[in-house]
């Protein structure tokens, strides 16, 4: 099937384009090794792809779904308006078979390809897209990502059966790119109407190459490959369906199992790859494919709202206190660098704070005795007979990650804080956030390949995990979605990196990549712009 090109891109188009270019150029620098990947020989369709990961989120639906592990299959049974080219960071056509976005980025029309289906067969046509829009602000906090994708939307209008326009009250010049997210997959008009709950639960039809056909919670999902299917991104190799006729994704929460299980042909794909398991990965003969993610880096974020973390000493104290180099170098995979700024290197606006991050311990004691925090016998300050004790929730069982946490917790107790380690499970990510029991939140990254990543996390008028006050930093955020003059817009995010760095209300810890082991007979699989895994194009040999 041919493709139709995309309308000519008019300013806030061009905007998104010249931003998501500088990200994914930059991010092909961490690129794959090894030709296993490449897609060797001639390809052949059939077989079962299997999969491990470490974390099940426990929803089914791609719009309400954050974590990783779990978009690693839902992104396979949905698509999405647009795509963005990993190899050049273009958005290029899938669903939308060119578009149109007016001068002041308020306006987007899109025009649809005939012929797409929903699984549960329903069309592919502009009513859907309105529903699907209209229909996500209702899922509230839910839909964290989706939500702040459409602030300011104003409303879809069916203009005919194939096109849509899409307006906002404000300039949106982040909207194109988000179009590309599986946070704005498209999925049958007839989920839309089905409360946030059951759509979880239930799961929803998409449009993708894939369909769910089996789940057992924090157990397993399977995948089934969708035949008649023709209407795929066009960066992708291979038209039509897809070659794999299932993909298994296995939930094993220990990392070093999931090596081992790559190593000895039990999996053929494993996610969380750690530092200590590419040694295992190399003699097994599998491979690591990995790609720097743009967007906001793995962090220790602060909850603003509880009275220890509301004094901005105690959290800069804790900013200088932590070693992001020793963390880099002893837990994360090789190559892994140590954050410069709440924004990865990767990340168009990107502003080096490398000078606002530097690792200084008599600074830190310094800002807590400024403060009122003493010395106590045990090592743990203390400030009118209590303790300094924060409770860190975190919601990631990557060895990896909890080795890194680990790590943090032993710098912050040599200056004197003690932090808590509360470990929960994924699926109680959405409750924790509504209820803010929590001090800090460990490991509030978000992969994209725009700046707008940090207005989806630290804007008051969203989600506001952090329970930031407002002020200049909503501003910063809000302006910077709003125009459509690069220069400025970087500006703006620069000013908004500043704000969040200085005032330490999160700690930036490492510049994220997403690292797949592979094993050498699986061909063809890639990851997306923004670190997601692209299964359609992948075969067995």
């Amino acid at each position: 099937m041919t493709h139709d090109r995309p309308g000519r891109l008019r300013p806030a188009s061009s905007l998104v384009l010249a931003l998501t270019v500088a990200a994914v150029s930059s991010a092909c620098g961490g690129a794959a090794s090894g030709d296993a990947r490449g897609g060797t020989g001639t390809p052949k369709s059939g077989g079962n792809l299997r999969f491990g990961v470490g974390t099940d989120a426990g929803c089914l639906d791609p719009q309400q779904v954050g974590s990783s592990d779990t978009l690693y299959a839902l992104r396979q049974t949905v698509d999405s308006l647009t795509d963005q080219d990993p190899s050049t960071g273009r958005i290029v056509p899938w669903l939308a078979k060119s578009w149109e976005v007016s001068d002041k980025a308020r306006t987007f029309t899109f025009r649809l390809r005939p012929g797409a289906t929903f699984s549960d067969g329903k069309p592919v046509d502009a009513e859907a897209v309105k529903k699907n829009l209209d229909a996500i602000p209702r899922l509230g906090g839910l839909a964290i990502l989706a939500q702040g994708y459409l602030t300011g939307y104003r409303g879809t209008r069916v203009v005919d059966k194939l096109t849509a326009e899409v307006t906002f009250d404000r300039p949106n010049a982040q909207f194109l790119q988000a179009t590309s997210t599986p946070s704005l997959g498209l999925v049958s008009p007839a989920d839309t109407a089905r409360t946030a709950q059951r759509r979880c639960g239930d799961g929803v039809h998409g449009s993708g190459p894939f369909t769910v056909s089996g789940y057992r919670q924090n157990q397993s999902l399977t995948l089934k490959k969708r035949t008649g299917y023709a209407w795929g991104s066009t960066a992708w190799k291979k038209k039509g369906a897809a070659y794999l006729d299932s993909v298994t994704f296995s939930v094993v929460a220990e990392a070093g199992v999931r090596a081992g299980s790559l190593g000895s042909g039990q999996a053929d794909v494993i996610g969380g790859v750690r530092r200590q398991d590419e040694g295992v990965l190399r003699r097994g003969g599998a491979g690591v494919e990995r790609r720097a993610n743009p967007g906001v880096v793995f962090n220790l974020g602060f909850n603003n709202g509880r009275p220890l973390t509301r004094d901005p000493r105690v959290r800069q104290a804790a900013q200088a206190a932590i070693n992001r180099a020793e963390i880099a170098g002893a837990v994360f995979p090789t190559g892994t660098r140590a954050a410069t700024s709440v924004l990865s290197r990767t990340t168009p606006g990107y502003t080096d704070l490398s000078k606002d991050l530097t690792y200084d311990r008599q600074r830190s004691k310094s800002l807590l005795a400024e403060a009122g925090w003493k010395p106590g016998g045990d090592g743990i300050r203390r400030k009118d007979g209590k303790p300094l004790k924060l409770t860190v929730v975190s919601f990631s069982k990557a060895g990896s990650y909890e080795a890194a946490l680990e790590l943090v917790q032993q710098q912050l107790k040599d200056v004197g804080i003690a932090l808590v380690i509360k470990r929960l499970e994924v699926t109680q990510f959405p409750q924790t956030l509504r209820t803010g029991d929590y001090d800090a939140l460990w490991g509030g990254d978000l992969t994209r390949a725009d700046p707008d990543a940090l207005r989806t996390l630290y804007s008051t008028h969203l989600v506001n995990s952090y329970r930031l006050p407002g002020g200049a930093l909503d501003t910063a955020l809000d302006e910077q979605a709003a125009t459509t003059d690069t220069a400025r817009r970087n500006q703006l995010v620069a000013k908004a990196q500043q704000l969040i760095v200085r005032a330490a209300y999160v700690l930036p810890i490492v510049d994220q990549e997403t690292l797949v082991g592979v094993a050498g007979g699986v061909h063809g699989l890639t990851l997306g712009a923004s670190g997601g895994v692209r299964l359609h194009d992948t075969w067995k040999s």
